[in-house]
């Protein structure tokens, strides 16, 4: 277990490629790859847009891959991050206390609670599934501010500018970005990080998806707007940065 400061915050991007097989068997692979990260030093890892069954609203049409707060398919993800002292982001169809459908991000913290994070704005066949969001959920992680985001939330300039007011840090995007986005993915995070002074981060879905094939490009972007790493392929991968806090003070002059 590693012990992070205010002065630098680690943290993974995990593109990742879904398995089929539903909750159960990506819950083992999102275990092997939080082990992947805290080998290298993350203490906050964050999984793209629905990575417990990859994006296919079609299997949500039954009850089986929904997920809920006490769900014991989460007990996993839960122990590693209780043994390694991560908090990990993952992606999932998720249903409220009271029945509310949500597309969610699903902060899952060292000491076993789970904080949730609603999408704001739904498109497509989203739109008959879920009830959108109001606002990004903001973690704190070693001293840092990470605001969540889902996919098109980061389209929209409101929704990184409300993260900003509330302290965050760092931008960290869920998505499914397709091939052929890749300019559209470049704009926009690379703007919400600019435009707000802080860091975002994008862990995009990989492989091949109903949606269309990914453009992979998961990664990281400076305040200064420039992308400082990003993945190689469309593959699974992880990327580990060390956010310095050193170079948000820079940008945030008056």
């Amino acid at each position: 277990m590693t012990t992070g400061s205010m002065t630098s915050l680690t943290l993974s991007a995990i593109q990742y490629v879904s398995l089929d097989g539903g909750v159960a068997a990506n819950v083992t692979e999102h275990i092997r790859l939080i082990e992947d990260a805290e080998s290298h030093g993350a203490r906050l890892v964050i999984f793209p847009e629905l990575s417990l069954t990859g994006y296919r609203l079609d299997l949500l049409e039954g009850p089986g891959d929904w997920l809920s707060a006490a769900d014991g398919r989460l007990d996993g993800i839960r122990e590693i991050c209780r043994r390694t002292g991560i908090t990990a982001v993952v992606g999932a169809a998720f249903k409220e206390d009271d029945g509310t459908p949500r597309l969610a991000s699903l902060a899952i913290h060292p000491t076993g609670t789970i904080e949730p994070s609603f999408k704001t704005r739904l498109h497509g066949a989203e739109q008959e599934l879920f009830v959108a969001g109001s606002h990004p959920l903001v973690l704190e992680v070693d001293g840092w501010k990470v605001a969540l985001a889902l996919c098109l939330d980061a389209a929209h300039p409101a929704h990184a500018e409300w993260a900003a007011r509330s302290g965050a840090d760092v931008y960290a995007v869920s998505a499914l970005y397709t091939a052929g986005e890749d300019h559209r993915l470049g704009l926009h995070l690379g703007a919400r990080a600019m435009d707000n002074r802080m860091f975002s981060v994008l862990a995009n879905l990989g492989g091949a998806t109903p949606s269309g094939p990914s453009c992979g490009l998961s990664g990281f972007w400076g305040p200064d707007g420039l992308p400082h790493g990003q993945a190689a392929g469309t593959g699974t991968e992880v990327l580990t940065a060390s956010l310095q806090y050193s170079l948000l003070a820079r940008y945030r002059q008056p």
